[in-house]
């Protein structure tokens, strides 16, 4: 089976051919730009290609109500040129073949749940922390929607009880996403993360937030995989701080072997950086099974 893949970045677009085994034969990336040229650019590399289905993981948020008049648009972005843009209705347009559409993190979830760290398993949770902060939800064996999709990077979070840094979400302030994605490290240190020492305060500071999230996210949602990709969990040091601080959160409350060691609970991606792009081509499968079905 040839799948088309997208992981439609609000910086890049990520076009890939796979298989119904999640490999990957070819790609390519370039710039997201205004969306009419984008999305061309994207359906102009399938054309030739033979595909079958197709899967996007696009940046939202998104409308994911198949029931909706504007399903498969990006709906509230700020990104200039994006909002309730119809992504899915230009590519199925161009291409004619069953697509699967869901929220990049989602499709990552989705890709670690098929081929990854989550493999076997009927949930997880797959958090992406760079630029913003997103969180995928697959539990019960499908992903999860509701009035639209997991908002995960936006939940609130206690203060650390060192940090006066105000936060830097244009929306919320201090929510998760102000207080620990890669702007607000930043933003509060006056230095990008990658040019901060291992031993810098800031990592007990992040680890300190995505810890708690993460800790609420156990006890509302009991995922049997916690996943930490993006930019900043290229921090290996993090790991460690986090689950440990999850111990200290949950003390013991949450009965479940799996806690107990949490190494092999709270982890990265199986599939690495291809996390985003497998995950596209699952949900590329899974609409050619609808069809067929």
């Amino acid at each position: 089976m040839i799948i088309g893949a997208i992981e439609a970045g609000g910086t890049k677009f990520v076009c890939g051919i796979g298989n119904e085994h999640g490999e990957i034969s070819d790609r390519i990336s370039f710039p997201t730009e205004e969306p009419g040229k984008t999305t061309q650019k994207a359906a102009d590399y399938f054309k030739d290609k033979g595909i079958e289905a197709l899967g996007v993981g696009s940046f939202g948020p998104l409308d994911l109500d198949t029931s909706s008049a504007t399903y498969g648009h990006v709906t509230t972005t700020p990104k200039p040129g994006w909002a309730n843009y119809d992504l899915l209705g230009h590519l199925k347009k161009e291409l004619n073949v069953p697509a699967g559409f869901d929220t990049d993190v989602n499709a990552a979830a989705f890709g670690e749940a098929r081929w990854g760290a989550a493999q076997g398993l009927d949930s997880c949770l797959y958090y992406t922390v760079g630029t913003g902060i997103g969180v995928g939800v697959y539990a019960g064996g499908r992903l999860i929607h509701g009035l639209i999709h997991p908002e995960g990077g936006h939940v609130l979070v206690r203060r650390h009880p060192d940090d006066t840094f105000a936060g830097a979400c244009p929306y919320h302030g201090d929510c998760l996403e102000g207080m620990a994605a890669g702007p607000a490290i930043a933003k509060r240190w006056g230095q990008s993360g990658d040019s901060l020492s291992e031993d810098h305060p800031a990592w007990d500071i992040e680890a300190h937030y995505l810890a708690e999230a993460i800790t609420g996210a156990i006890l509302l949602l009991s995922p049997k995989k916690i996943i930490l990709g993006g930019g900043v969990m290229y921090q290996n040091q993090l790991f460690p701080l986090i689950r440990q601080k999850v111990a200290k959160n949950l003390n013991g409350y949450v009965a479940s072997s799996a806690l107990d060691d949490l190494d092999r609970y709270i982890v990265p991606p199986g599939l690495g950086d291809n996390a985003g792009l497998v995950g596209s081509v699952a949900l590329g499968v899974e609409a050619a099974g609808r069809l067929r079905a």
